[in-house]
């Protein structure tokens, strides 16, 4: 699904054993929608301490425009702001507004454009979504103690 929908015309990056590799890494998380039996999309994200990379994410055509790419996000979003995270980062090819229109939609802001960036032939887009300001960690709750004298 990676080749042909996130990565067509430029060659295949993310092979199976590259994907496994996400999958496998205790720091990312992989996210399968299906319809039945088969996979319908996918996206993948890795956390770091503050800032989490929405690495990969994918509708098959007969199932876009109906909310999945969307609820799959939103739900990766929840993730790292209940992990505390501080932004999460994507980029994406400039020609794909359905994308653009997504992310702008749940309150993803452009950042850069990068010229060449998809193997020196696309430009790419970088965008980000802060979820708090960045160095400020939200206060961990703890119990009460019991004060005995």
């Amino acid at each position: 699904m990676s080749r042909d929908l996130v990565e067509a015309g430029l060659g295949w990056h993310y092979r199976a054993d590259r994907i496994r590799q996400l999958i496998d890494d205790v720091d990312s998380v992989a996210l399968a929608a299906c319809d039945g039996q088969r996979i319908a999309g996918f996206a993948i994200m890795s956390f770091g301490d503050e800032h989490a990379h929405l690495v990969l994410l994918a509708v098959r055509a007969t199932h876009q425009r109906r909310g999945i790419a969307r609820r799959m996000t939103e739900w990766l979003l929840e993730s790292a702001a209940t992990a505390g995270i501080a932004s999460i980062k994507c980029e994406l090819r400039t020609d794909n507004v359905a994308a653009y229109e997504l992310y702008r939609g749940l309150g993803f802001v452009e950042m850069m454009r990068a010229p060449g960036y998809y193997r020196g032939r696309e430009t790419a887009i970088f965008m980000v979504r802060m979820l708090r300001p960045p160095g400020l960690k939200p206060h961990t709750w703890r119990p009460p103690t019991l004060d005995r004298r």
